[in-house]
């Protein structure tokens, strides 16, 4: 098993872990090689201005500022995308069919990879090949509450051990929330390993760890635990680069065939793996989709509604932000 012992600051990451002289001499050495593969290899990262926020109410008034006014299907799974004679037919799990000019694609990439979605007719093959070649990460969190607050004001907890199966990190919520809250984050073959455990065997899995680091830790009164890589909606937790592969991958992804246009992480060509990656990517692909149907029918009151919106979206999303 790991060792986890405390106490270094690399604020290279911004954060805080935990380890000892020669878990600092290693993890030193792991950063300086990133740093040399980021800056030899990764030239097309963008890192975006702002710093690091933590959303205290999660994702949500987001998503439900952006549903306002949209007529959203809930429980209603995609089986086939068949696109004929100009015209797109959604065809979901129980029979029914739903009829478009276009189409918008922003499944995660786990579920293309996995056909789970039938195209009629199939997609061509420089598409297929970028599905195919693009790789799939997953991580996953198992978030504890406990009674009580018994870790230091930092932003993160980590583990350093002598594989990287073993080594991962504590986020401390309550720095940012106030509750007294740890998310583990377990990553790579770790996580799919945590998703064959029952949500109380993967929290006594954790507890092993934290117990580690502070043997008077007490136990969680409440437990969660995520399962993004065999959850059959996500498949993996986000899109990533595969040894050997063609450089223009996400590109490909991101490019429409006909009147089928994707979004989502995996097409974005410059934040991939990231929710803003996802969103701009969708934003492009909304574009790309509007000036397509504008060439096509020609109605440009609709498409003045539509940008309307867009113009007035920044001002309706109030969100609470702690900078951990």
């Amino acid at each position: 098993m790991g060792k986890s012992v405390a106490a270094a600051d690399f604020t290279t990451f911004g954060y805080e872990t935990t380890c000892g002289k020669i878990g600092k001499s290693v993890m030193c050495e792991v950063l300086k090689c990133f740093c040399f593969c980021k800056k030899k290899y990764w030239k097309k990262e963008e890192v975006l201005s702002g710093g690091h926020g933590l959303l205290v109410q999660g994702y949500h008034p987001v998503i439900k500022a952006l549903a306002k006014d949209i007529d959203i299907r809930l429980n209603h799974r995609v089986t086939k995308i068949s696109n004929w004679q100009n015209r797109v037919v959604i065809t979901v799990g129980d029979g029914r069919n739903f009829v478009a000019d276009a189409a918008i694609i922003t499944v995660p990439l786990g579920v293309l990879k996995a056909n789970l979605i039938k195209f009629e007719p199939s997609l061509p093959a420089w598409k297929v090949d970028a599905i195919s070649d693009l790789g799939v990460g997953n991580e996953n969190k198992i978030a504890l509450l406990f009674d009580n607050v018994f870790w230091p004001n930092v932003e993160f907890i980590g583990v350093v051990a002598p594989t990287s199966y073993e080594c991962g990190y504590f986020l401390n919520l309550h720095k940012a929330t106030g509750h007294p809250v740890l998310v583990f984050m377990a990553a790579g073959r770790l996580a799919y390993d945590i998703e064959k455990l029952t949500d109380e065997s993967a929290a006594n899995f954790v507890m092993v760890h934290l117990k580690k680091i502070f043997p008077d830790a007490t136990e969680p009164i409440q437990h969660l635990v995520s399962r993004w890589g065999t959850d059959p909606n996500s498949l993996g937790s986000y899109s990533n680069d595969l040894v050997g592969k063609s450089a223009d991958l996400y590109e490909r992804l991101q490019a429409p065939t006909s009147n089928l246009f994707f979004g989502g992480e995996a097409a974005s060509m410059d934040h991939a793996g990231s929710v803003h990656g996802a969103y701009t990517a969708g934003v492009a692909a909304a574009e790309d989709c509007r000036r397509h149907l504008l060439e096509k029918l020609g109605n440009m009151d609709f498409f003045r509604l539509i940008s309307s919106r867009d113009e007035t979206f920044e001002t309706m999303v109030p969100l609470q932000i702690s900078r951990i």
